[in-house]
């Protein structure tokens, strides 16, 4: 029997998240990270001064990336302890190095400094994944920024904007998105070497009570992990807070994705935008025309879950109990795994919509020609009064136009004819040729071209300039 048929397989790792961001989170990065930190723990007591040797060192180093799983496996059926059976399992490999792996160390050394290394690591990924959305997409808004098209107000017709313009709002959020991330990226601390219940008192031992040795340790295995500063006083685990602070970010990010694709399933269904469709793709088992928009789709469905996932980082922040306790574990061990994958395959699918956007400018001027008339009265009136006409008299007489050319197109299902009951009004004293010139759409897009310039040219562009070596990805979607 087939053991991957026969076991639920996780979709997020099967069909949706990256090979990069699945290594991430892997047992082989884990505990080759829990060796690193073992490494660099006994690197910086040496320097302080305990009797570690080079050649015991050296060792660990040796087998830093081959765990031996099966003995630490069996370990731990036995003592029911994942990190002393992987101590144990280290020393296996490492016997001069056994008598120093973890000195002085709690669980949460490996575990909880090696869930923010991940979760640092996992950031960075998903940063490179957002850039490159936030360069597919700014191209988009530059390529429509002149195009007009119906605004929408509570999905009715509203004053035109452009493509282009529409198209920032969804850049815009993502850019909001983008500095949250690097906000986080630029402050995030490691648990570092704090001891059973946060007091370096084992520590403090190994020292003889030192005090300045101990702090130099704490530094020195931050500064070789990569990071500047360690959190100043901890329980045994880090707050549980930084859990919710990031995974808040990933929310966040979810919640621009599904905005923005609620807006091109909408799009789609006016015909006006239409996402990548290929020359196989089925968008229905029974309805062989239709063209559903099932990546924005699967996107909305991921963020949801992404969102939701969340309250469970909230809830383990308010539930902790004084130094620790050990109902956060199980469930850490799901939720922020999965909410960094979930993160990582809308961001590949949304650079796959974006990259290949459809518009449809004949549908979009065609829309735009059926509700112009009706936006277009307050125009007309001031030619008119320009003309010498009456505003007043004006007013009434476009009221009374528009309510009759409404109900021509919502009752009877005909064309908009407001322009031409106009064009026969005299009152108007309006020639077909001014009536045209008022009705151009681009007399009624404001400074929607200007806006995705200077927007794109103040801070899209030099952020992409800070982040050029990061855009350039090849997106392969599995399903």
């Amino acid at each position: 029997m087939n053991l991957s048929s026969s076991t639920y397989q996780n979709p997020l790792i099967e069909r949706y998240t990256s090979k990069d961001m699945n290594y991430l989170f892997s047992s082989d990065n884990k505990f080759i990270t829990w060796r690193k930190l073992w490494i660099v723990l006994a690197e910086a007591e040496q320097e302080l001064g305990l009797p570690i040797s080079d050649e015991q060192i050296e060792e660990l180093k040796k087998y830093r990336d081959t765990i031996n799983y099966e003995v630490a496996k069996k370990r731990e059926q036995e003592t029911r302890h994942d990190v002393m059976s992987h101590v144990f399992a280290y020393g296996e490999q490492c016997p001069k190095a056994k008598p120093i792996i973890h000195l002085g160390a709690t669980s949460a050394f490996v575990g909880d400094n090696t869930d923010i290394i991940i979760m640092r690591d996992a950031l960075q990924l998903i940063k490179k994944k957002l850039v490159n959305l936030i360069f597919v997409l700014s191209k988009f808004c530059n390529e429509y920024k002149n195009l007009p098209t119906l605004g929408f107000t509570h999905f009715q017709p509203a004053q035109l904007t452009t493509v282009g313009k529409r198209a920032t709002l969804w850049l815009h959020d993502l850019l909001m998105d983008l500095e949250n991330v690097e906000t986080q990226l630029n402050k995030m601390k490691l648990r570092g070497v704090k001891g059973t219940t946060g007091t370096q008192a084992s520590f403090m031992n190994l020292f003889d009570d030192d005090d300045d040795k101990v702090k130099m340790l704490d530094k020195k295995v931050a500064e070789k992990m990569s990071f500047e500063k360690t959190f100043p006083v901890t329980g045994q685990t880090y707050t549980r807070k930084l859990d919710y602070e990031v995974l808040s970010i990933l929310s966040g990010i979810a919640q621009s994705l599904h905005k923005m694709t609620n807006d091109i399933r909408l799009l789609q269904n006016l015909k006006e935008i239409e996402e990548p469709f290929e020359k196989n793709q089925i968008g229905s088992s029974a309805m062989a025309y239709k063209r559903n928009p099932m990546r924005s789709e699967r996107i909305a469905s991921l963020a949801r879950y992404i969102i939701a996932g969340v309250q469970n980082t909230a809830m383990t922040v308010s539930t902790q109990w004084f130094e620790r306790t050990l109902d956060d574990s199980a469930n850490r061990r799901i939720v922020i795994p999965e909410i960094f994958m979930a993160t990582d395959a809308i961001l590949e699918i949304s650079i796959n919509v974006s990259n290949g956007l459809v518009v449809y400018e004949n549908m979009i001027n065609q829309h735009i020609e059926k509700e112009l008339p009706f936006m277009a009265t307050e125009n007309i009136i001031m030619e008119a009064v320009k003309n010498g006409g009456d505003r007043q008299e004006l007013h009434e007489k476009i009221r009374i136009h528009s309510m009759e050319a409404a109900k021509v197109v919502k009752i009877e299902g005909k064309e908009n004819d407001l322009l031409h009951r106009i064009l026969q009004d005299r009152t108007f004293n309006l020639s077909e040729n001014i009536l045209s010139q008022i009705m151009n759409p681009l007399n009624f897009i404001g400074r929607a071209p200007q806006q995705v310039t200077e927007f794109l040219e103040e801070y899209i562009h030099p952020l992409l300039e800070v982040n050029k070596e990061l855009i350039g990805i090849e997106v392969d979607l599995k399903v």
